[in-house]
């Protein structure tokens, strides 16, 4: 075997989540400029990104802005569902604050295609995806995190999801990296196990100026619960700006938090040759 084939790098693997009332393949189409930026930068590493879809499709009548007229379209099946799906649904209950039903169900399929996909570098998600994103970089943290859900468990909050830990333990190893793209905090005292302790991974959090859908306030409220974040803020709405800038800005983010994760690597390999040498001191 070639010298050249043992020193090919190792694939930059990343996890992508849709947003609601979208699907695997629709964010597929949706990020084809940041894979392309990607390609481009981290050549000769090769891009492996990942797109599952959430398990809960969705009908005509639970996406936002449906009208009654839309329902006899030729794209609604007969039992009104349209090739729209989420992560979770959100409820408003009388009594119980917002609930997220179905967020075992859509951690446990993000976890599955961890599982078989996976290990991955990092994750970029959009809107719920994106809220997911931040879900998934905490709950990779380890110990920390599942200390953390331990202590909001006793007041009512959720457990750390099963579907995250194995006879091995973690699922996978913690993200490098999270780019978040209209991302929102969870909200409630339900959900707190996700973020206290703040979230360590570093992130990247775009926000649209123009969003009307996840105003900017509730973006930075994910941003509040995170220790390592930088955020972009972008002229537009409630979408991926495919523009240079913003792609450069992911691919710098990235390459940073690759590169600090090899100096750590480096650091720790440095300290262990110091150990088991035999010095003078």
């Amino acid at each position: 075997m070639s010298s050249a084939a043992t020193t090919d790098p190792q694939p930059l693997r990343i996890l992508l989540l849709h947003g609601y009332t979208q699907s695997g393949p629709l964010f597929s189409a949706k990020t084809r400029a940041l894979y392309k930026a990607f390609q481009k930068s981290f050549s000769p590493r090769s891009i492996q990104f990942s797109y599952p879809t959430g398990p809960h499709r969705l009908r005509a009548t639970d996406i936002p802005g449906f009208s009654p007229d839309q329902a006899d379209s030729a794209e609604n099946d007969s039992k009104g569902e349209v090739e729209a799906y989420g992560w979770w649904q959100r409820k408003d209950s009388t009594g119980a604050g917002i609930v997220y039903n179905g967020i075992e169900e859509g951690l446990a399929a993000i976890a599955k295609c961890i599982r078989e996909e996976g290990p991955f570098d990092g994750v970029i998600g959009f809107s719920q995806g994106a809220t997911a994103a931040g879900m998934v970089a905490g709950l990779l943290e380890g110990e920390y995190r599942l200390r953390g859900f331990e202590e909001t468990e006793k007041a009512g909050g959720m457990k750390y999801p099963e579907s995250f830990w194995g006879e091995d333990g973690l699922v996978q190893p913690p993200l490098k990296f999270a780019i978040v793209y209209s991302g929102f905090r969870a909200p409630g005292e339900r959900y707190d196990g996700f973020y206290k302790p703040r979230i360590k991974t570093k992130l990247l959090h775009f926000i649209g100026q123009l969003d009307t859908v996840v105003e900017e306030e509730r973006s930075r409220g994910l941003v509040a619960c995170c220790e390592e974040e930088k955020v972009v803020v972008h002229p537009g709405g409630h979408f991926l700006p495919s523009q240079r800038p913003w792609l450069d800005a992911c691919v710098v983010f990235v390459r940073e938090a690759l590169e600090g994760d090899k100096k750590r690597d480096t650091r720790e390999e440095e300290e262990e040759s110091v150990e088991d040498m035999d010095v003078p001191f």
